[in-house]
């Protein structure tokens, strides 16, 4: 699985032929588009080639891929063996961690640092992001100096026994 960072909230999820996208901030080519905000899914048109298109709470299963959406702004998705969760949203209308377990890779702003932890992932990456806020979202992960990646390349047994590690993507 490629993970690559499009700034804000915006993520490219790809693995072999499919790609995800989340939160797209232009027209992305993808197999399936997911919205975690309320804002950018009137805001954006989509692009001929979105895929099947995810903007609402629900279950869904698009090839192979099995999406949960708790909220406007909550989703867990299920993807190569790995659950990803994407918190966009500080709100109150968040999951417990009763309804969201075992997260392999968690996305999260900055200012939710203790959700993160209380969910226990193997990996979190920030996002929608100013130096200050990463700076304090470092501090709170006891964590100094964290090189940002282009993209993150990670498969299920490269999760194995990590709790909490922070990655940090650059924007494309």
């Amino acid at each position: 699985m490629i993970i690559s960072y499009q700034g804000g909230e915006s993520f490219k999820i790809s693995q072999g032929d499919l790609t995800m996208a989340v939160n797209p901030q232009s027209k992305m080519s993808a197999d399936i588009t997911l919205f975690t905000l309320r804002q950018a899914q009137g805001k954006l048109e989509t692009s001929e080639k979105a895929g099947f298109v995810i903007d609402g709470p629900g279950e869904y299963e698009v090839k192979d891929i099995f999406i949960k959406g708790f909220s406007d702004s909550t989703y867990l998705i299920t993807f190569e063996g790995m659950k990803l969760c994407f918190l966009s949203s500080t709100d109150n209308q968040r999951p417990t961690t009763n309804d969201i377990e075992d997260v392999d890779i968690l996305f999260v702003r900055p200012d939710a640092y203790k959700s993160a932890v209380a969910l226990e992932p193997a990996v979190i990456i920030p996002m929608h992001y100013d130096q200050n806020s990463l700076t304090q979202f470092l501090k709170e992960g006891g964590e100094k100096n964290v090189a940002p990646l282009d993209k993150f390349v990670v498969k299920k047994k490269d999760l194995e026994g990590k709790e909490g590690e922070i990655i940090i993507l650059k924007q494309e």
